[in-house]
Formats: structure tokens, C-alpha cells, sequence
């Protein structure tokens, strides 16, 4: 077949980079050799018991059939009471309230809701590189607006407003962020909702690293500014804060309007989300020995991400990093050693064994950097920084 004959739309959207270098370090492994593997964001505790006991007391019940597309009833009450509570926002989980598939379907969905073939969709760069492939795959333009270390990593207000035009539907923030590890203050966002409310775009938040902050800071949620500004459209995901990234659920809180037409969206793509997943979901929102669980997670990665600059900020390193406050990442800094990311990403796998992904992959202004996952064990990632740091000064 042709390959004109094809989507040429889907043929110039490259394979997830994440996705393909984890492919990539499980065949090796498989081939016998020993990999250092700090490539993928997926948790590496396992998911809490009760939520586990939550999904498997579900299908004995018989929860295995078609569910409500929207989402359960209680799930999306429960959603609702968290935003509540921990977001300081108000929706009501009868018709501002859509479990998706997951974080990626969930943004899926809400482009798809929001933007017409041809209309633009302003990017942070450097962007988890979902954000900007979806808006290409639906036959919308992503715009990307740079940001650097200076100003921890958040693009500027100035630089936004400049590449607003009158094909603008929409720009994305992503807080606490991938793959930089930026979270964005309250002013930060306040001015961020003043310009979309001037020029009457549509802000989607991503907030599926939300539980993940450190040096004492407290994420700020979008949902925090309604009524004030309600072209808001929240997405969030169970994947990161419950170590639930193979159960595949999250969630969209958006206003009716939006979630009417994302809710179309979802049944002509998913249908419904397991109703025992959703079951598990539930538990996660709501149970207390999940929350002292998770609580315990989130305060490791913490320690692995204090280890792990203290480490590269040593004597005899001579790599650096932008110092994350959220998410479980670090972006390390290797400007200096003179090489495209690429090509170090590369070498690196091939002559030390450890892998990490190449700051290149989430746009230009990843370029010098790697980015390294504190979601491994401990061992795994003093390995990865040590073998990194032998390695760098071998060259």
C-alpha cells in the first residue's frame, strides 16, 4: 500500500520517544544485558492494596458490563468533592464532570471539544511531547512558546501574548510540569487566566503531577479561579498520584458546555471506562490507608530527588540540573559537554549502559538536556547519576 494512501496527518506525528526508548531497553535486557534504565515515568511502587482489593471485589460483583459514559455516579461525586477540597473549585459532577481513559485520552477529548481543524493551540516548549502530537493529529496547529532555566522554565507572559492570534483557541499549562519539573505560582497563574480572559481563549491544565511538589510548596490548580474566569478545562489523571499508570483512568472538569461535547468525544472512542476500574478509582479518592500510602510515595521521590541533585552538585561532576519543584523528574543540565542531546542519549546507552531520554524530544528548548526519572528504586538512580558522571568525565 502507499503510502499517500494514509493519514498524512498521523504519517508526520513521530512515535512517542518515551515510548520507543523503553522498547528499546527492555530488548536489551531481554538480550542479557544489564541496563540502567531511567527512561520511564511509570511509578515504581505498587499501586495501594485496598485499591487493588477495590477492582478485583468489583468484577467478583459483577461490574465487567457497559458502565455509564459519563463515569459512575459516585466516582464523579467523589471527583467533584476532591476538587472541592483540595483545589479550592466548585463543579457540580452531574454535568462538569467526564472519566476518561486516562490523562492523554482525557486531553484527547478536550482539543477535540474545544478546536476546529486549522485553529492554534499555544504549547509551552519543553512540552511532554503528547500535547503537541494530539493537537497535530486532530489537524490543529501547536504553537510552541519558548521557556529556560532563568526563569524556571515558565514561558513569559510577553512571549505567550506575542504568538496569540485571532486563530488562537487555546493554550496549555502543565503544573508541576514534564519533563522540567517547573510548578507555577499562584500570581504566575493569575496572570495566566488574565490573558486568556482578555483575548476570550480557552486554558487547558494539566495536572496529573499534582501531589508531587517539594521544597514545601503547595500545587495551584486552575479550578481554583472559577467563577472568576470559565473557559478553564482541568485534566487530571490517577496514573502519577496512585502509582495507577496500567489502569488507564482519569478525568476532565470543564464546564457543561464542554464536557457535553467531549462526553461525544469519549463514547465514539472509548465508550465508558471499566466500571472496576472506576470502583478502584473510587477507593483511591477516598480511602485513608491509600492516603497514608501515597503520602509515603510522594515523600520518597522527594528524598531520591534531593539525593540525586546533591549528587550531580558534587565535586568532580561536572553536570548540573535545573533543580525540579514537582513532578519525578530531573532535567539534567549537559550544555557544557558540547554534544546534541541526541547524541549523547545514544552514546550513553550504548557505551555505559544507562538510559535517559534526550531533552531534544520535547522541543527546542530541551536541547541540552537529559531527562532522568526518579520513578526507579534508589539503587537504580545513584547507578544512573554515578555512571553518567564517570562516564561524562571519561570523554
Amino acid at each position: 500500500m502507499k503510502a499517500s494512501k494514509l493519514n498524512t496527518q498521523l504519517s508526520q506525528i513521530q512515535e512517542s520517544a518515551t515510548v520507543a526508548l523503553a522498547d528499546r531497553v527492555r530488548k536489551l535486557i531481554a538480550g542479557g544485558q544489564q541496563v540502567v534504565a531511567l527512561q520511564t515515568g511509570d511509578p515504581d511502587f505498587s499501586t495501594p492494596e485496598p485499591i487493588i482489593e477495590a477492582g478485583y471485589w468489583a468484577i467478583q460483583e459483577g461490574l465487567t458490563h457497559y458502565a455509564n459514559s459519563r463515569g459512575l455516579p459516585e466516582l464523579r461525586e467523589a471527583i467533584a468533592q476532591k476538587i472541592k477540597t483540595d483545589n479550592t473549585g466548585e463543579y457540580n459532577p452531574d454535568t462538569e464532570i467526564l472519566v476518561t481513559n486516562g490523562g492523554v485520552h482525557a486531553y484527547y477529548c478536550a482539543v477535540n471539544t474545544i478546536a476546529n481543524p486549522g485553529d492554534e493551540i499555544i504549547i509551552p516548549d519543553p512540552a511532554w511531547m503528547t500535547h503537541v502530537n494530539t493537537v497535530a493529529m486532530l489537524g490543529c496547529i501547536p504553537v510552541t512558546v519558548p521557556s529556560y532555566a532563568e526563569n524556571d522554565f515558565l514561558p513569559t507572559l510577553a512571549e505567550i501574548e506575542k504568538r496569540i492570534t485571532p486563530r488562537t483557541k487555546a493554550m496549555v499549562i502543565n503544573s508541576p510540569n514534564n519533563p522540567t519539573g517547573a510548578v507555577a505560582s499562584y500570581d504566575y497563574l493569575e496572570q495566566i487566566v488574565a490573558c486568556a480572559k482578555r483575548h476570550d481563549i480557552y486554558v487547558i491544565s494539566d495536572e496529573v503531577y499534582e501531589y508531587i511538589v517539594y521544597d514545601g510548596l503547595k500545587h495551584v490548580s486552575m479550578a481554583g479561579f472559577r467563577p472568576r474566569y470559565e473557559k478553564l478545562i482541568i485534566i487530571n489523571s490517577f496514573s502519577k498520584s496512585y502509582a495507577m499508570t496500567g489502569w488507564r483512568i482519569g478525568y476532565i472538569a470543564a464546564p457543561g458546555v464542554v464536557i457535553s461535547l467531549a462526553l461525544k468525544a469519549s463514547q465514539n472512542t472509548i465508550t465508558n471506562v471499566a466500571a472496576f476500574i472506576q470502583k478502584a478509582a473510587l477507593c483511591a479518592l477516598t480511602n485513608s490507608d491509600v492516603k497514608a500510602a501515597v503520602r509515603v510515595m510522594y515523600a520518597r521521590y522527594g528524598q531520591r530527588r534531593d539525593n540525586a541533585l546533591r549528587m550531580l552538585g558534587e565535586e568532580g561532576s561536572h553536570i548540573g540540573a535545573f533543580a525540579p519543584k514537582g513532578a519525578f523528574y530531573v532535567f539534567i543540565d549537559i550544555r557544557d559537554m558540547g554534544f546534541p542531546s541526541l547524541t549523547i542519549a545514544e552514546r550513553l546507552l550504548a557505551e555505559a549502559k544507562i538510559s535517559m531520554v534526550p531533552g531534544s524530544v520535547y522541543g527546542s528548548c530541551g536541547e541540552g538536556y537529559l531527562r532522568m526519572t526518579l520513578a526507579a528504586s534508589d539503587k537504580a538512580i545513584e547507578q544512573g547519576i554515578s555512571g553518567l558522571i564517570k562516564w561524562a568525565n571519561s570523554l
